[in-house]
């Protein structure tokens, strides 16, 4: 593709206060890789409104053909950093798949998701979704809606297959956390099996995001969970219907983060600093006055050298509405989410819920105290780099003080169970509990050993 690089104009340093007191800069020259998804867009704003240029840093941004080339890639020096599934950090610091020390000092966003069934499947899931005054299904829609199709399928000796994009991806996890809410298994991990499909109802497996549609259409998936654009893609290529936002599934759940290895942090302060208030500011330029230059940011995304979609596909839902069944368009304004609600904090509960995650189907194979989790949250998550950064900003008068959380223990507040599709609330502080309180899925001592949870 083609490279995508910025210059810094001397004379910027005259009439720009983000040059008022330049970060000495380890190193200026940078190369970031990202995945085509609409959530890659602080990368690119921040590349096109010069936000990289006014921190003295020449950038070249660079579309990976999928995440393990992607992690690959920062981990080899490659690319500097990359937008990452913020599983990725976190499964890489505690050794699971390949061992490296990553972390993030930047959040990338908020929801983005969806979950997508054939229109086949829709067809038979549709006489066990309720339907509003309107005539239209209500939403949130429950997995117990697809329950018996599934059942069907397995009398019939089909295996149900769905996609996701990658094993610690925040999509294999919400897949999994709404098939189990709705009372099927989406199968476990274990030390010596990692297809994740052991007493399965329904198998998941690994399909890079842009390949979804076509996937979809091919047969050999019935569903998938994906960032955008590639669920209001299945809608506008007429052969799927979005049935759930992850929004409806956990109220501003996080997403990507921004990763780095913890030796380019170390060697590279400044540049951490400088690259980090770029993206901060980006975040704020997509959120700012109601989403205002969400036409923009649809524009630039539109273009082949980022996500390289149809700008209509990418407005569906980057402007506030998101189409389901074809003609169903509503209204979600928080469909993604950038900067609003502290969105850009590396928040340790989120890499906790991560965490707890890859404990409940068995990635991690045994059990761990609070306090590790706890831990490791900390040796990946920086919020300490973020505030600093955002403290620049704010002293170079291109950030709000009120917008920013100072006295942050780095946990959020417990999300309440109205926020949460199972009704089950989730505190940061607690992931063992947590874990406990999930009807499916690993819990105590339990382990996965052969077909069997022994414990």
């Amino acid at each position: 593709m083609k490279k995508l690089l910025i210059g810094l104009a001397a004379t910027t340093a005259l009439v720009s206060p983000a040059f008022a007191e330049m970060l000495d800069l380890e190193k200026d020259t940078l190369t970031f890789g990202f995945i085509k998804l609409t959530d890659m867009a602080p990368l690119a704003v921040a590349y096109e409104k010069g936000f990289f240029d006014d921190e003295g840093l020449f950038v070249t941004l660079e579309a990976q053909a999928n995440w393990k080339v992607l992690l690959d890639g920062v981990i080899d020096g490659t690319l500097d950093g990359a937008h990452m599934l913020a599983g990725q950090p976190l499964a890489a610091t505690i050794g699971f798949g390949t061992e490296a020390h990553i972390i993030t000092p930047f959040s990338m966003d908020l929801n983005g998701n969806g979950i997508t069934v054939s229109n086949e499947i829709w067809e038979q899931m549709k006489p066990n979704i309720p339907t509003g005054a309107d005539g239209k299904p209500q939403h949130p829609i429950s997995a117990s809606a697809l329950a018996p199709v599934v059942d069907k399928y397995k009398s019939e000796g089909k295996p149900f297959n769905m996609g996701m994009v990658f094993p610690v991806s925040t999509h294999n996890y919400e897949l999994r956390y709404w098939l189990a809410a709705g009372g099927l298994h989406p199968g476990y991990y274990s030390q010596d099996n990692i297809t994740g499909q052991i007493n399965a109802d329904v198998l998941l497996s690994v399909t890079p995001p842009p390949q979804m549609p076509a996937t979809l259409e091919a047969g050999t998936i019935y569903g998938y969970c994906v960032g955008e654009p590639w669920n209001q893609q299945a809608v506008f290529k007429g052969i799927g219907v979005p049935v759930i936002t992850d929004y409806e599934l956990w109220k501003n759940n996080p997403e990507k983060v921004f990763g780095i290895t913890a030796e380019f942090a170390e060697q590279y302060p400044n540049t951490t600093l400088a690259v980090t208030k770029a993206l901060i500011r980006a975040a704020i330029w997509l959120d700012e006055n109601e989403n205002a230059n969400r036409p923009e940011a649809v524009e630039i995304l539109s273009r082949p050298d980022y996500v390289g979609a149809d700008a209509e596909v990418i407005a569906n839902s980057m402007t506030g509405t998101f189409e389901y069944e074809k003609g169903d368009k509503r209204s979600v304004p928080d469909f993604n989410v950038f900067f609003r609600y502290n969105a850009t904090y590396p928040y340790y509960s989120d890499a906790v819920w991560y965490l707890t995650q890859m404990r409940r189907w068995g990635q991690i194979g045994e059990a761990k105290a609070d306090s590790w989790y706890d831990e490791v949250a900390k040796s990946v998550y920086k919020p300490e780099i973020y505030l600093k950064a955002a403290r620049l900003l704010v002293d170079e008068g291109l950030a709000n003080e009120a917008d920013f959380p100072w006295d942050s223990d780095g946990y959020k507040a417990p999300t309440p169970a109205a926020d949460i599709i199972d009704g089950i609330p989730y505190d940061g502080k607690a992931p063992n509990a947590y874990l406990e309180s999930l009807p499916i899925g690993l819990k105590g001592e339990q382990t996965v050993e052969g077909n069997e949870v022994k414990g």
